[in-house]
């Protein structure tokens, strides 16, 4: 989900800025966005487990490798085989707006792997956030509306920092859930490096902050619509921080991740309805 968000709504803005709409584009952009979460998720499935970082003993939902399920070299196997389909794949936007894409893409495929992996791993580094916020966030909706458009847009960057805060929320509802258990493995996620109080208010200032951005919309870009018709999920990402900021790390965590997944779709939702709102 994390990742169709984003190009969900950088196809919503391409159209609301310029009334025009490349059906077959937008399917090249998100598939290979599918691929390339698919296959970071493999990858994080037999890293994390080769690491100790996933265990018998995890609280989030249960992987493939920790399970037994299956083997970390055939998910490894599994996740190199959708990196080539999500290059293969974005061969026709290259072609389409050329080069700079190639320049995005590059970073965007290493880190597939480099997330867990190599030898300077994101997410083992306390980076994962910062990965998500500009990954996740501002180059998938910036991303998608240059390859809808030809242009880099402001209105893209400042979409892409909501959205990408709103993602961000779930890998830091996640790093704070699994604190001692990453501590085990010495994997220095932020949770780790701070402690647990810094984590929740991380959580809460990545829920509210994007709402509070969308102030700009109005300020800045002339637009009240988009400023105001999202605020209401702001109501449901209150409730969440409510519940994190009172809750020690455990199992509840898993439906703090749920509430964070529709309030992310929320806003994509409420976004989208401003957007075509007369």
């Amino acid at each position: 989900m994390a990742c169709v968000v984003p190009i969900w709504l950088g196809g919503v803005l391409a159209y609301y800025l310029t009334g025009s709409f490349n059906l077959y584009l937008f399917v090249f952009t998100l598939l290979p966005a599918l691929a390339i979460q698919i296959a970071t998720n493999f990858f994080n499935d037999a890293i994390d487990y080769k690491k100790g970082a996933d265990t018998k003993r995890r609280l989030g939902p249960k992987r493939m490798a920790g399970t037994g399920a299956l083997a970390p070299e055939s998910l490894l196997v599994a996740g190199i085989a959708f990196l080539m389909v999500a290059l293969t794949l974005s061969l026709v936007i290259v072609v389409e707006r050329g080069v700079i894409l190639v320049v995005i893409g590059i970073p965007s495929l290493f880190f597939t792997y480099g997330y867990t992996g190599g030898p300077f791993p994101l997410a083992y580094r306390g980076m994962g956030e910062l990965f998500v916020f500009i990954f996740f966030g501002l180059i998938a909706v910036s991303g998608t509306v240059f390859v809808q458009t030809g242009i880099w847009s402001n209105e893209s960057f400042l979409l892409g920092g909501q959205v990408g805060m709103l993602a961000t929320v779930l890998i830091a509802i996640n790093n704070a859930r699994d604190i001692d258990e990453d501590k085990c493995a010495e994997k220095r996620t932020l949770a780790v490096r701070f402690g647990i109080n810094f984590a929740k208010f991380e959580i809460i200032f990545l829920c509210l902050a994007p709402f509070l951005m969308g102030a700009l919309w109005w300020f800045v870009f002339s637009n009240a619509k988009l400023a105001l018709i999202p605020l209401p999920g702001m109501l449901l990402a209150l409730v969440l921080c409510c519940y994190v900021y009172q809750t020690a790390p455990g199992k509840r965590y898993n439906t703090f991740l749920g509430l964070a997944i529709v309030t992310l779709l929320l806003f994509a939702v409420l976004f989208t309805l401003a957007a075509f709102t007369q």
